[in-house]
């Protein structure tokens, strides 16, 4: 069982390591993209507000599905409630799904975040001075650490308190994409009781 166990541990590091190497590629081809077309700065801020916003919405995620207490999730599961089979699922494998949102799309959104305050920085380097460069990349990159720290602070206090109001409402988010997706890309089976 342990030997099982710890394959099944290396299968999902290969896994998640070569996921995020692909995400980490698409999400910053699809920035560098969106980022090419815009000129508006006011634009600009917005997309790395949302970029931000992105990762802190999935560290909470991944905070709530490790401190989510299983019992009330099984009972509404047992009462049929829609979502609730779904979260106990997503409880039931905290660790990949804290180590998917927090750690994959969480530093992810970091990077492109980066990626997006450097391009920003850059694009309007040729209306400034050297120094007031170097000055604007130097707050850029201090506001990016401070709103995206500041919010996954918050975001870990209310996962916390609302684990299970949460857990349940991404069990109702994930179980209605299944039911409306034309082919069935996502399994997770509940059978297995946490440990």
């Amino acid at each position: 069982m342990a030997t099982k166990q710890k394959k099944n541990g290396h299968s999902w590091i290969v896994i998640i390591s070569a996921w995020t190497f692909f995400l980490a590629v698409v999400f910053s081809i699809i920035a560098q993209f969106l980022m090419r077309g815009i000129r508006s700065l006011i634009v600009s801020i917005f997309i790395l507000l949302l970029i931000i916003a992105v990762g802190v919405f999935f560290d909470m995620i991944g905070t709530a599905a490790a401190a989510a207490d299983i019992a009330p999730l099984n009972a509404k599961a047992a009462r049929k409630e829609y979502g609730a089979k779904m979260g106990v699922s997503l409880v039931q494998r905290a660790e990949q799904v804290a180590n998917f949102a927090n750690d994959v799309i969480g530093d992810i959104s970091g990077i492109v975040s980066g990626v997006i305050g450097a391009i920003v920085v850059f694009r309007y380097s040729t209306y400034i001075s050297e120094y007031a460069e170097a000055y604007i990349s130097i707050m850029i990159t201090a506001a990016i650490a401070s709103l995206t720290v500041g919010g996954k602070a918050y975001g870990k206090t209310i996962a916390i308190k609302k684990s299970t109001e949460i857990m349940l409402f991404m069990g109702k988010i994930i179980t209605r994409i299944i039911d409306h997706w034309p082919l069935r890309i996502i399994q997770l089976r509940t059978s297995s009781k946490r440990k």
